[in-house]
């Protein structure tokens, strides 16, 4: 006789779960403006999520949790620094195998930072998917960087949990492929300041400021010399045959002392 159990079905990977709503929202609790939908944004990204609210919650900033009632990117946020790390951490070791350990750190630091995450984000109009808060949409939080960095970084965790880590390599890889080539051939020189400049404000709340000390040799192949200094401190000292390359030299001599 057939048995009529029915056998398990698995169970899809879990956003985080919303609050409790006891009473229906006010209309005067409604965000601004709607989002776009977050199936819209998984097309952007060329990747079928099997789990769409995954997606929703990596998209849902934590200003918004009590007015539309979903649980913020936080925890995704969290995990998805770790997967991006992974990713762009074993394709610089297979990249590279003459790079030591140090240098390594140094070019994941540039393209894992903040500020390169919020211009692919701003690549991919993020900022239009993002679910906030009326407060923090009338302040321009969708333009914010730390706010698009970390939804980014949300997004790749909520690809990572429904469809696997190969698939999210492939996304993180090919999303931030143009900004890794320029890393590599060590054409980021904007990054360095601005890495250092994220780092700097982290401690000091004040950003640091670049003199240019000396200069020499003839005119068509003059060299410069540039500090870098905080609070009148000076950090480091950069050459190069500009004044913006001995900056940025200045700032990568910095980081490189860390």
């Amino acid at each position: 006789m057939r048995s009529s159990a029915r056998k398990p079905t698995s169970s899809p990977p879990q956003a985080d779960p919303a609050p409790v709503q006891t009473t229906k929202r006010s209309a005067s609790k409604q965000p601004k403006s709607l989002p776009l939908a977050p199936g819209v944004f998984a097309e952007r990204l060329g990747v079928e999520m099997r789990h769409p609210e995954l997606l929703r919650q990596a998209l849902t900033h934590k200003s918004a949790e009590q007015e539309v009632g979903l649980p913020p990117n936080e925890r995704l946020e969290f995990l998805g620094d770790a997967v991006l790390g992974l990713a762009v951490a074993a394709h610089l070791y297979r990249r590279h195998p003459e790079l030591a350990e140090g240098d390594l750190t140094k070019l994941k630091a540039v393209a894992v930072s903040e500020t390169v995450l919020a211009k692919v984000a701003d690549d991919l109009d993020l900022g239009k998917y993002l679910i906030l808060s009326r407060g923090e949409e009338q302040s321009g939080g969708r333009l914010r960087v730390s706010i698009l960095a970390d939804g980014l970084e949300a997004v790749f965790a909520a690809v990572y949990l429904d469809r696997g880590m190969g698939i999210a390599r492939r996304l993180i890889l090919t999303l931030l492929d143009e900004r890794l080539r320029a890393i590599e051939r060590a054409e980021h020189e904007l990054d360095y300041k601005t890495l250092l400049q994220e780092k700097i404000q982290e401690l000091h709340r004040t950003p640091p400021t670049y003199r240019l000390v000396d200069q020499s040799g003839p005119d068509h192949d003059r060299t410069f010399v540039a500090e870098v200094r905080v609070s009148g401190r000076v950090l480091g000292r950069g050459t190069g045959k500009s004044k913006k390359q001995a900056e940025q030299a200045a700032a990568r001599q910095v980081l490189a002392d860390e």
